[in-house]
């Protein structure tokens, strides 16, 4: 598994002696607002964390850490491998939301992204997560449009915003 830095973070593998760490934040109802899973019992969080200490070919998961402390997660997934296409996503704890490092480890994985070949990344987003949405925009990604009713959680359905990167042409 690649090890990613950025200048205040590290992106490493997940491990099995993580999942306090992250049922901290995955357990939060206000930090899984607008997700598709959680809030999460701790058997879930366990199951989460065990399949990403051995994830299935295509899926990359990265615990997110700030001096040593595991603040959130991002995991990028090979969506098709013939048409060289991905998506990510990301999650932080509470305690460290507005602080930029949600746009830091997004970029990373982006460009981490482009490195393993993939030509196109997509993420999405809750239209109500003005936040994420930033974020997106800010590594670069081009809003491309407004997917209605697109997730069924929690008894409801939502709507996702798209966002997608190409790889940069070199010339």
């Amino acid at each position: 598994m690649t090890e990613l830095r950025t200048t205040r973070l590290r992106l490493r593998a997940f491990r099995l002696g993580d999942v306090a760490a992250v049922h901290a934040y995955a357990g939060d109802p206000e930090v899984v607002r607008f997700m598709e899973w959680g809030p999460n019992r701790p058997a879930d969080t366990e199951v989460f964390v065990a399949e990403s200490v051995n994830p299935p070919e295509g899926v990359h998961p990265f615990a997110v850490e700030r001096d040593g402390e595991l603040i959130g997660a991002v995991e990028l997934r090979t969506t098709s491998p013939g048409h060289r296409r991905g998506e990510f996503g990301y999650v932080l704890a509470r305690h460290a939301w507005g602080r930029g490092y949600a746009t830091e480890a997004a970029a990373a994985v982006l460009a981490h992204a482009f490195d393993l070949g993939l030509h196109r990344v997509a993420a999405t987003c809750d239209p109500a997560n003005v936040g994420s949405r930033r974020v997106l925009e800010k590594i670069g990604m081009r809003y491309e449009g407004h997917l209605h009713d697109y997730l069924h959680i929690r008894g409801e359905w939502r709507d996702r915003l798209l966002f997608a990167a190409i790889r940069p042409r070199e010339t």
